[in-house]
Parts: C-alpha cells; structure tokens; sequence
C-alpha cells in the first residue's frame, strides 16, 4: 500500500501548499478507492485525498458501514492525521472499530481506530 500511495501523490493538485496527499480506502469486500487532496486559488473549494477517496467509493455504490479501513499518507517526514472535516466524514461512514493508517512519506506508520481519532463524534442522532 505505501507504494501506491507514494506514487499516487503525483496526481495530487497542490499549487497553494504544495503538500502532496494520498488516500485509499479499503472496503470490506476489498475493493481499494483512491483520492489525492486537490486545491484552488480559493483555498475553501477544494478536497482532501481522504475524502476523495470516499466520494470515489460512494460514487462506485459503497454504502455506509462496507468500509473496512483508510490509508493516509503525507508528503512530509512528520506521520499526518486526516483533519477534522475528513474526521467527521469517517466517522459517520465507518465503524468505531475501523483502522486508519497514516503515513508519513518515508512509509513510517501508526494505525488507530476511528473511535480513537473521533471519541465524541456528532452523527445522525444529534440531528433528532
């Protein structure tokens, strides 16, 4: 996986950070979903690469509670966690239980669960 994802932040649109990401998502029939963050000039329209991955698994027919885990990788030496948008994003589609494996752009890693990354997590029922 860190290969792909290494590789895959070539195609990332970085012209206002230049801070390539990569994302996978994995389903648990293991069908791999693929995003990479995308700017623009307005730095509020574009997408990160784990969202972009989950748009691109929604798009193909995933549905909420088939996804197995997220790969997140960083093009810096520091290993990278999704941001709080993306946070929100994963915890209202995965299980508590579900992986997030984030890397850093040598391949370094930690692994935590969604339940760690979003202990208080706003979710459906909070709009009842």
């Amino acid at each position: 996986m860190k290969e792909k994802l290494l590789e895959l932040q070539k195609n990332s649109y970085v012209p206002i950070s230049s801070f390539p990401v990569s994302a996978c998502v994995i389903t648990k029939n293991k069908k791999e979903f693929f995003g990479v963050n995308v700017e623009d000039a307005s730095t509020r329209a574009g997408t990160c690469a784990e969202r972009s991955a989950i748009f691109n698994a929604i798009t193909a027919g995933v549905k909420k509670g088939q996804f197995q885990e997220i790969h997140v990788m960083t093009s810096s030496k520091k290993i990278g966690m999704p941001c709080f948008v993306c946070r929100q994003m994963i915890s209202e589609l995965f299980e508590k239980d579900a992986k997030i494996y984030c890397y850093d752009k040598s391949g370094n890693s930690e692994v935590h669960t969604v339940e760690e990354l979003c202990p208080y997590p706003f979710g459906e029922d909070d709009l009842k």
